[in-house]
C-alpha cells in the first residue's frame, strides 16, 4: 500500500487530473489531501464533485482547508459571503457553482461538515492544512481553527537554527510529538520553491496552486514527488488568485 499526500488545488481540476494520472493509484493506496480544494480557478464546485465520486474508489482522507471552511458557510446560508473570501478566490467559486442543483449543493456542503481538521495514520505522521500552536500536539489546541491559519510553525521551521540536535532542550517541542508533519497553506513559492520543502520532520506540499504554481503529491515513503502543469498553463484565460 503506498500513501501520497496532495497539496492545495485551488479549483484546479485540470491540474489534480493530471497529478492523479502521474500517481498510476492502485487498489489499496491511499491519498491525504491537505485541503483547500475551492478558490482560484474556475472548477472549485467540479473539484468537490470530483472528490467526492474519487473517494467511492479509493481509500481519501480529506483534510479542512480555511477556503474550505469559508465556502461551506456560504453553501449553508448564500448569504454568508467573507467579503476577503469574495476577493480572493470566492467569486470564482460561486460561479463555477452555477448549472449546479440544490441538491448538489448539499452534498457538497455535507462534504465540506465532515471534513476532519487533522488526520495522524498509523505511523504517527500528521496531516493538517496550516499548523498548530500548542507544545503538547494537536490533540490539546485550544483553538482548533489553528489547523487551518495558523502560519507560526512554517514561520518558526523557515528561521529554525537547522544544528539543533532532536534531543536537545531547545529543539521545538511542536516537532516532538509525530515522526512527520505534512501541511498547505503556505505556498513555497513564496519562498522562490517550485517543489515542496522539507525541514526538520515537516514537509510543506503547497506549491502555488492558487497562483503560477502547481498541484503537488508527495509519495510520502520514497519522497518522490509528483506535479501538475502550473495552472496558468492551463487556465490560460484566467488570473486565478493572481490579482
Amino acid at each position: 500500500m503506498r500513501t501520497f499526500a496532495i497539496g492545495d488545488i485551488h479549483g484546479g481540476l485540470k491540474a489534480l487530473i493530471q497529478v492523479l494520472n502521474k500517481l498510476e493509484l492502485k487498489d489499496g493506496d491511499k491519498i491525504v489531501f491537505m485541503g483547500d480544494y475551492v478558490d482560484g480557478w474556475s472548477e472549485s464546485a467540479q473539484v468537490v464533485q470530483f472528490l467526492i465520486e474519487l473517494a467511492q474508489k479509493f481509500n481519501c482522507i480529506f483534510i479542512k482547508g480555511n477556503h474550505d471552511v469559508w465556502c461551506q458557510n456560504w453553501l449553508k446560508d448564500s448569504k454568508d459571503v467573507n467579503p476577503s473570501w469574495y476577493l480572493h478566490g470566492g467569486k470564482e467559486t460561486m460561479e463555477s457553482y452555477q448549472g449546479f442543483s440544490e441538491e448538489d449543493k448539499k452534498q457538497h456542503l455535507i462534504f465540506f461538515q465532515n471534513l476532519p481538521l487533522y488526520h495522524i495514520d498509523q505511523e504517527n505522521r500528521l496531516f493538517l492544512h496550516a499548523g498548530f500552536t500548542s507544545l503538547h500536539g494537536v490533540e490539546k489546541e485550544k483553538h482548533q481553527e489553528y489547523f487551518y491559519l495558523d502560519r507560526s510553525l512554517w514561520e518558526m521551521l523557515i528561521v529554525m537554527d537547522k544544528s539543533i540536535e532532536k534531543d536537545s532542550i531547545f529543539y521545538p517541542k511542536r516537532l516532538q510529538h509525530y515522526n512527520e508533519i505534512y501541511i498547505g497553506h503556505t505556498p513555497t513559492t513564496n519562498y522562490n520553491k517550485s517543489l515542496p520543502v522539507n525541514i526538520a520532520n515537516v514537509w510543506n506540499i503547497d506549491t502555488g496552486a492558487a497562483f503560477k504554481g502547481k498541484v503537488s503529491a508527495v509519495n510520502i515513503d520514497t519522497k518522490e514527488v509528483f506535479q501538475s502543469d502550473n495552472l496558468p498553463v492551463l487556465y490560460p484565460n484566467e488570473k486565478g488568485r493572481n490579482k
